[in-house]
């Protein structure tokens, strides 16, 4: 791992801001929490940024439980400036799921895979089953014990990101949980993890099912009306659930493109490099062996044809 005590050299004198991946989950949040609280310990005050929505319950959810202040890029773009420093945590810059801020991304704290490599002054990017893993890591290191909300907030982030540690696990991910768990609000971290579904989210799981086809041990979902990106991603875990189904590809058409979530628990098969390969030249996508998520943008689905459904569904199958 890189030192933190780098970056924390890197940040002394700027205005910083740390910046999650655009629609950020409950991981994404709370590793720009934890990276905000620690820098704090050593007098570095930062501001949380994303773009696009907050569109997932489990997200506000622990927004609102922890009182975060997390700001659309919309509400800083009047004062965001270029030489202001960004950290990019739980994502890479230009890896299709990010914007590009004004601000100069100094930093990538990530655990994806590197599909477009950058060069950044500080970065650390190792592949564990949550972003919060890493962030915790920071505070092991330096002997900085975090505050409940802190330890609970990145323990969420963990279980979440690793779908209560049966997904990309990785031993990191075990010890940050048992560094973390004594310091955890057990109450508040039970409360988090109970009723993240909405009623109208029913009305996406009905589209899902309805459309579902099989091909040997894949499963593709058609979600025919605009979707969150965390609940296609949810309906793709969804899908994988089947006992017929090892790769689960669920895409949702929106006004502006067609968003794609891609699940494998077929060891031979990486979802990252599937969702990469079956976009090139359409769009772009990536991520870790057992999930990833991807982007056709409108002006690229007039290639698709009169049928992009199918299009789409033989992009995949010809990988």
């Amino acid at each position: 791992m890189s030192d933190f005590k780098e970056l924390v050299k890197l940040c002394q004198g700027h205005r910083v801001y740390v910046q999650t991946h655009n629609f950020p989950d409950p991981d994404a949040i709370a590793s720009a929490y934890g990276m905000k609280k620690l820098l704090a310990l050593y007098g570095i005050e930062s501001k949380l940024c994303y773009d696009g929505r907050i569109d997932k319950l489990s997200a506000s959810k622990l927004l609102d439980a922890f009182q975060m202040e997390i700001y659309p890029y919309a509400d800083l773009m009047q004062e965001m400036k270029a030489e202001d420093y960004i950290i990019c945590v739980d994502t890479q810059k230009h890896s299709g799921n990010v914007t590009d801020f004004v601000g100069d991304e100094v930093a990538c704290i990530d655990h994806h895979p590197t599909f477009v490599s950058m060069e950044y002054k500080y970065q650390d990017i190792r592949i564990t089953g949550a972003c919060a893993t890493l962030v915790a890591e920071y505070f092991a290191r330096q002997g900085k014990e975090p505050d409940k909300d802190t330890a609970t907030a990145l323990l969420y982030g963990i279980k979440m990101d690793t779908l209560q540690f049966s997904r990309g696990v990785t031993d990191l991910d075990i010890e940050m949980f048992r560094f973390l768990f004594p310091f955890c609000d057990h109450e508040k971290l039970a409360r988090l993890e109970r009723n993240n579904m909405e009623f109208a989210d029913l009305r996406a799981y009905g589209a899902a099912i309805e459309s579902i086809e099989l091909y040997d041990k894949t499963g593709f979902s058609c979600i025919p009306f605009s979707c969150p990106d965390a609940l296609i991603a949810i309906l793709a875990d969804f899908i994988l659930a089947l006992v017929e189904v090892e790769v689960a590809v669920v895409f949702s058409y929106r006004e502006d493109g067609i968003k794609l979530s891609v699940r494998s628990e077929n060891p031979e098969v990486h979802a990252g490099n599937l969702l990469h390969e079956a976009l090139t030249g359409l769009g772009n996508g990536g991520g870790h062996a057992a999930m990833a998520g991807g982007f056709i943008p409108q002006d690229k689905v007039k290639a698709l044809g009169n049928y992009p459904k199918d299009a789409i569904r033989n992009l995949f199958l010809r990988q």
